[in-house]
C-alpha cells in the first residue's frame, strides 16, 4: 500500500476538524475522482415499530435505493429470520438486484475466542441465505469485532477463506442504531413526538462521520475511495435513507453499488492490528501508526452521540 505521507497529516487535520467536507467538493469541482458511497445494512431485524411496520420500513428503504437507483448490501442475521415476512423480504431485495450477505446466525461478538465455533455459526446462517440468487459469500463481523488476540484474529481469517468468505467490510462506521434507540424511546414516550430534530441530528451524524472516514482514506490513499457506509435495518434507515443519499449526491459524493465497492482491491487488506475491526480505514489508519491522536477505540459508540443528544434534548 503506498502512503502519501506529505499529505497525510493535512487532510487527517481536516477530517479531525470536519473539514474534510469541504475538500472533497473542492477535489470534485477540479475534476478530481470525487468520493462514492455504497449502502450495506445490517441486522435485518424486521420487528414493526412506532410509526412504520417492518414490512413498511423495508419497503421505504428500498424505495429509496431504487429512486437513486443503486444497489445495496444487505447483512442478514440468521437469529431475525421467520418463515413468514422474512422470504417475501429477502426475495424482494435478491430480484431487485440487491446483495444478500452473510451476518452470522446468533449475532455474537467475537473476542478471538473459538474462531471454530464462530464459523459453525456463519455456516449455520448459511442455508437461510444461500437459495436467494442475490446471496454472495460475503460475511460481515457482527459489532465489526474481528478478534482481539493475533491467534484468533488469523484462525477466523484462514477460515472464512476455506468457506470461501470474504470479509465484507465496512469503511464509513457510524452509530445510526444509538440515534434509532433514542428516537424509538421517545416515541414510546411521546407518540407525536416530532422527528425533524432527530432528522436533522442523523444526517449531521452520518456527515460527520463519512467526512471523518474519507479523510482518513485520503491520507492513506492519496485520494478518496468508494466507501461502504454501515447502517441498520431499523426505522431511522427507513425514514431517512432517502434525506442521506440526497445529501451526499447533493455535496458532490458519487452513489455507487456494493457489488462495485467490494470489488475494490482495499477490501482485500488485512490491517496487522488489534483489537483487530472496526471500519477498514480506520484500522488501515491505525496499522500505520502515524494517526494514534484521531482514533479513538471504539471507532464509532452510543457514549459518544448520548452528550450530543442529551445537549439538545433528543
Amino acid at each position: 500500500m503506498t502512503i502519501h505521507s506529505d499529505r497525510r497529516f493535512v487532510l487527517a487535520g481536516l477530517a479531525a476538524l470536519g473539514l474534510a467536507a469541504a475538500h472533497s467538493t473542492q477535489a470534485s469541482a477540479r475534476g478530481v475522482r470525487a468520493p462514492g458511497i455504497a449502502v450495506t445494512i445490517d441486522d435485518f431485524d424486521l420487528s414493526d415499530t412506532a410509526l412504520m411496520s417492518g414490512q413498511e420500513r423495508d419497503a421505504a428503504i428500498r424505495a429509496a435505493l431504487m429512486r437513486h437507483r443503486i444497489k445495496a448490501g444487505g447483512f442478514v442475521a440468521g437469529k431475525y429470520v421467520d418463515k413468514v415476512l422474512s422470504p417475501r423480504i429477502l426475495s424482494a431485495w435478491s430480484d431487485g438486484g440487491h446483495i444478500i450477505g452473510n451476518h452470522s446466525f446468533s449475532h455474537q461478538y467475537f473476542s478471538g475466542k473459538n474462531p471454530e465455533e464462530v464459523m459453525s455459526d456463519i455456516m449455520k446462517c448459511e442455508p437461510l441465505l444461500s437459495d436467494y440468487p442475490g446471496f454472495r459469500k460475503l460475511f460481515r463481523f457482527p459489532f465489526l469485532a474481528e478478534g482481539k488476540t493475533a491467534e484468533g484474529r488469523d484462525q477466523m481469517r484462514a477460515l472464512l477463506k476455506k468457506h470461501e468468505y470474504a470479509n465484507a467490510h465496512v469503511t464509513i462506521d457510524t452509530s445510526d442504531w444509538y440515534i434509532d434507540n433514542r428516537l424509538k424511546a421517545r416515541l414510546k414516550a411521546h407518540p407525536k413526538a416530532q422527528i425533524g430534530p432527530y432528522r436533522r441530528f442523523y444526517l449531521d451524524h452520518i456527515w460527520d462521520r463519512a467526512t471523518f472516514y474519507d479523510g482518513l482514506a485520503q491520507s492513506l490513499f492519496g485520494h478518496s475511495i468508494d466507501h461502504t457506509i454501515l447502517l441498520h435495518h431499523r426505522l431511522t434507515t427507513g425514514l431517512f435513507l432517502d434525506d442521506m443519499l440526497s445529501m451526499f449526491r447533493k455535496r458532490g459524493w458519487r452513489l455507487t453499488d456494493a457489488k462495485t465497492a467490494f470489488a475494490s482491491p482495499v477490501f482485500a487488506m488485512e490491517p496487522d492490528v488489534l483489537p483487530a475491526g472496526q471500519s477498514l480505514v480506520w484500522s488501515l489508519a491505525k496499522a500505520d501508526g502515524r494517526f494514534e491522536k484521531l482514533l479513538r477505540y471504539p471507532g464509532e459508540d452510543g457514549d459518544y452521540e448520548m452528550p450530543k443528544m442529551d445537549a439538545v434534548r433528543l
